[in-house]
């Protein structure tokens, strides 16, 4: 067998026969499967029964009672059971164009590459298919989100989210996977270091029924992503609760002792600022700085963010003091905890971000250690 299609499904029965149609005609000449791994409550499994019954391709059904992991523990029981080493994954709603697979397939035997990743953010692919702004939006965010947690290991991945995707299953540790939600490719690319290709794919519309994703998705998301970069993203917010508690305690004293609250929210921003830097440095980003710009600049680029944060966050402050009647107390908390996010991305992405001329050597020792301080984040 030359190719495996994994196709994980819940409640796509409109979907199945179409999905089977297309993909059997772009692996014509390919000695393909389609398996799919079904968590569904409808007649999804019949549906397949029946369409596998006169297609002309093996099309084969694991139905679990017990869907453990979700949509990325699907994914897995599909590894298992795949007669190819080469796997493609694709979801079942015919948003991931079947008319790609050969383009995936063409680029992993090109050679070089354990994963070839279908990406909606390279070259001329798009995410039309996304229902509205918001849906991109979110998409962007939480995409940045990741990269930022993952800097090293998904340097060369622009759409870590993906759910299309090609990887040779002999070089994923099977073993080592703990699906907790839909998104498996970036639970593969953060266990181990691949060798990684994109194409660019538009994301199309849905087929027939209905997305899945809800709010519920969002948090299961989050709980994946801090469970898979616990020990970062934990310090990183140790460290800003920290801060934050001295940002508020300053505040607070200052303007008991009748310093106006504005000056005391500057002063008290100017001493977090530097203190948390400091602390990034010997205790978060500790294993990228060796890779990164000199510390002088890490500091100036990191300063100068937080200036400019800063200098967009107590204004806010002083609006919702004088218009919210609300303390200043809880105004500088409220605020704090929403730039807890863009100050992760920006010095993920930014301050601590590999220099362009790195030698190999650095970047691989930089790997390894990026590979131990992942260890706190197994659940």
């Amino acid at each position: 067998m030359d190719l495996s299609i994994i196709v994980p499904t819940f409640n796509e029965a409109p979907n199945i026969a179409e999905l089977v149609r297309r993909v059997a005609i772009v692996v014509a000449d390919t000695e393909a499967e389609i398996i799919f791994v079904d968590d569904s409550s409808d007649d999804t499994p019949e549906v397949i029964r029946v369409v596998a019954a006169s297609a002309p391709l093996p099309v084969r059904l694991v139905h679990r009672e017990d869907p453990v992991g979700g949509l990325g523990g699907a994914v897995v029981a599909g590894y298992h059971v795949a007669a190819s080493d080469v796997c493609l994954v694709m979801d079942g709603d015919l948003q991931h164009p079947p008319e790609k697979i050969p383009e995936l397939l063409a680029r992993y035997h090109a050679g070089g590459v354990d994963v070839v990743v279908a990406s909606r953010y390279t070259g001329e692919g798009t995410a039309h298919g996304l229902a509205d702004r918001t849906r991109v939006l979110v998409s962007r965010a939480s995409t940045a989100l990741t990269k930022a947690m993952f800097p090293l290991r998904l340097r060369d991945v622009s759409d870590p989210m993906t759910g299309f995707f090609l990887v040779s299953r002999s070089a994923v540790d099977l073993s080592g996977l703990r699906p907790r939600g839909f998104k498996i490719l970036l639970e593969i690319l953060v266990r181990r270091s691949f060798r990684i290709a994109e194409v660019p794919f538009d994301f199309a519309d849905r087929h027939a029924g209905q997305s899945k994703a809800s709010l519920r998705q969002g948090l299961h998301f989050l709980a994946q992503l801090a469970a898979l970069r616990f020990g970062k993203m934990s310090l990183f917010a140790v460290i800003g609760g920290l801060g934050a508690v001295v940002n508020i305690a300053l505040v607070w004293v200052l303007t008991h002792f009748g310093i106006d609250y504005i000056a005391a929210a500057i002063v008290a921003a100017e001493a977090t600022i530097i203190g948390n830097f400091l602390l990034l440095e010997r205790f978060v980003f500790q294993d990228m700085r060796g890779a990164a710009s000199g510390v002088w600049w890490r500091f100036a680029k990191s300063f100068t963010f937080n200036n400019v944060e800063a200098a967009i966050r107590i204004p806010i402050v002083a609006l919702m003091v004088a218009t919210g009647h609300i303390s200043v107390v809880v105004a500088t908390a409220v605020t704090l905890v929403l730039a807890f996010f863009v100050r992760f991305v920006f010095h993920s992405l930014v301050v601590y971000a590999p220099k362009q001329n790195g030698a190999a050597p650095l970047r691989g020792a930089l790997e390894r250690v990026d590979e131990q301080s992942m260890q706190p984040g197994e659940l």
